[in-house]
């Protein structure tokens, strides 16, 4: 028997139940260098599919579904931090049982993979992340005009709604896949449906929901310190790859003067691509990713 496409694993962090696929089909392939795939917020780990294809003959390829996302728990509380998808990480490649390891991340997942590998700069041997380095100083700054104890109640408002709010719910995948593509116009229909297929679950009454926690929809107002997530970013010392679509609402480090924190990063722009470039230029991102690994 012939067995291809990823395995299903599950570990555990903090008591959640966390999965993650697994892309190695034998021990040799186990034995290759471990290439760790993390994906962005409200998103899943087989968004990664068409990468993991591409490098698994020559790495032992990991995506990860973070607490709240794909086939992961969500937590019981409703709130989702930082700290604690960076843990998640930390214990995902600690439980892989070798080390240093290759990141390939996106937005969110770009954020943690920052912050795990400025806290522990000898497990990771090179870094991409896609737009990962969260809102741009400007955007900081327009937020923080706002009282903090306005914004605490705002937030606690929005948790508060988020709270008495049920998935939607969508009557076929069809549907589910028409609000995929009205997410992101790049996408071909073979992204939009394989993206919807693996992201939704079938509810009880024969409708589809997508996997991810409705909480999510609502993050915390305020981060650590500007001036810790810095001294993160200054503590990364493998080779790193900033990626970012000129057409995307994402500001590039390079033009807003974030790039300064880092040592060792270069910043690539993507011509027709906006926040999921990985998708929108496929091509030109697997030729950027190959050249750089």
């Amino acid at each position: 028997m012939t067995v291809s496409g990823p395995t299903s694993q599950t570990f555990f962090s903090q008591r959640i139940k966390l999965n993650y696929f697994d892309w190695a089909q034998s021990d040799a392939d186990r034995a290759k260098p471990k290439l760790v795939l993390v994906h962005g917020g409200r998103d899943h780990a087989r968004s990664w599919d068409w990468t993991a294809e591409q490098l698994c003959a020559d790495y032992h390829v990991v995506a990860m579904d973070h607490r709240g996302h794909g086939d992961s728990d969500w937590v019981s509380d409703g709130n989702y931090q930082s700290g604690d998808m960076v843990y998640d990480l930390a214990q995902l490649i600690h439980q892989l049982g070798s080390g240093p390891v290759t990141i390939v991340s996106h937005s969110m997942g770009g954020n943690v993979a920052l912050r795990y590998a400025g806290t522990f700069p000898d497990m990771v041997t090179k870094l991409v992340a896609i737009e990962g380095l969260g809102p741009s100083p400007a955007r900081r700054e327009e937020m923080r005009a706002t009282p903090y104890p306005e914004r605490m109640a705002e937030w606690i408002a929005k948790k508060r709604k988020a709270a008495g709010r049920s998935p939607r719910k969508y009557e076929s995948i069809e549907a589910a896949f028409a609000r995929m593509i009205e997410e992101n116009s790049y996408l071909t229909e073979e992204q939009a449906r394989h993206l919807t297929v693996h992201g939704v679950n079938r509810n009880e009454d024969g409708t589809y929901s997508w996997k991810f926690d409705p909480h999510l929809n609502v993050w915390g107002f305020e981060d650590v310190a500007d001036e810790f997530i810095e001294q993160t970013w200054g503590a990364i010392t493998c080779p790193t790859l900033l990626l970012y679509g000129a057409d995307s609402w994402a500001s590039n480090p390079e033009n807003d003067g974030r790039l300064k924190h880092f040592n060792t990063a270069e910043v690539i722009e993507f011509e027709k691509a906006g926040h999921w470039l990985h998708h929108d230029q496929f091509d030109k991102f697997m030729g950027v990713l190959r050249d750089f690994l």
